[in-house]
């Protein structure tokens, strides 16, 4: 065959010794035909180059083969990772993404949703910047939900496990020999924030500890986290610096922030304050978000969500679902622990 010639169906059909429907067939998984025939044309199709036309798969398999990624998140913090995680899936499936950011606008999203359905998607995965439950959207293909929960319960959703996360820290912690531990949130009402307080008071319990004084609670911000070290510093320091028998006086030996920004922050005020992290106060942030886990000084002890890893599950769970076996309810995808000097220090 002359080089940079088109390769046809009936090409492969010739070397393989098959028919151009066989050819079809296998190539698209479809028909009841023998392994080793399916085997061979694909050895063919691989020998000569053989690309198959999209428009004509579509309509012999009735699917458009493509996906589409809608995310809500404006920044990209949390979504970015879920999406490169989930494409890296798609792709491994012979899927194509179209991606589409409402940036928390009701309006944009439902025209985004509208469009995904126009262009026959066979499959939608949803994803944002909070772990907070979101509103289904109501489409005629399956949809799985990464990192923003659905509201409905049957639906698939691949979520963070917090609680998990928060356990790895508090073994961390309590196997350093830090027992005065005191926890620093961001917004009350926020899944995130709770969760890891109710963990991290559980699982002190269960060792006859107790966080020490009520949880605190603000913005997601480097400046809640100052604020709120000058808050449990306010339980055994006076203004100044501590030093001496002071330091031998302070209320906590370790804060769980529950980010690694309020970390940061937290790191900065402590170190203003005159103190040793982690010599006089190890500190743990959450997220592993490099921006501030590796720029805090010192680095954060932290969790990584693994929101690649998410992204990519929910893929694997939409692919399943395009495919005929849809899952439903809340998968939870195990956190990992990140132990850097905020911890263990320099040593």
């Amino acid at each position: 065959m002359d080089r940079g010639a088109v390769v046809r169906i009936t090409d492969v059909a010739a070397l393989a010794g098959v028919s151009p429907s066989t050819v079809s067939k296998a190539l698209n998984d479809t028909g009841s035909l023998r392994e080793s025939t399916r085997a061979r044309v694909r050895e063919a199709a691989d020998r000569l180059g053989f690309v198959p036309d999209a428009s004509a798969r579509s309509l012999s398999a009735r699917r458009s083969f493509t996906v589409g990624l809608l995310s809500t998140d404006s920044a990209g913090r949390f979504s970015l990772p879920v999406v490169l995680g989930a494409e890296n899936a798609l792709v491994g499936g012979e899927l194509s993404a179209l991606l589409a950011t409402a940036r928390h606008d009701p309006v944009r999203e439902q025209h985004h949703v509208r469009a995904l359905v126009a262009r026959r998607v066979d499959g939608i995965i949803v994803t944002g910047r909070t772990t907070e439950p979101r509103e289904p959207i109501k489409v005629p293909m399956p949809v799985v939900y990464a990192f923003a929960p659905s509201s409905d319960p049957d639906d698939a959703s691949v979520v963070p496990d917090d609680a998990l996360g928060m356990r790895l820290l508090v073994e961390h912690l309590v196997g350093l020999g830090r027992r005065r531990i005191a926890y620093v949130g961001g917004r009350a009402e926020q899944a995130a924030s709770l969760v890891r307080y109710v963990t991290l008071a559980a699982e002190l319990a269960a060792r006859d500890l107790a966080v020490v004084g009520e949880p605190l609670y603000g913005d997601w911000s480097e400046q809640w986290g100052r604020r709120a070290v000058e808050q449990i510093l306010a339980g055994g320091l006076g203004s100044g610096s501590g030093s001496g028998s002071e330091k031998r006086d302070l209320p906590v030996d370790a804060i769980v922030f529950a980010s690694d920004q309020l970390a940061r922050g937290g790191c900065d005020r402590l170190r203003e304050r005159g103190l040793r992290v982690p010599d006089d106060v190890a500190v743990t942030g959450y997220d592993d978000w490099d921006v501030m886990s590796l720029a805090s000084r010192p680095p954060l002890t932290t969790v990584d969500m693994q929101l690649e890893r998410l992204g990519q599950r929910a893929a694997e769970l939409l692919i399943a679902a395009i495919e005929g076996d849809p899952a439903r309810g809340v998968e939870r995808l195990a956190p990992r622990l990140v132990v850097r000097a905020s911890t263990l220090g320099d040593g």
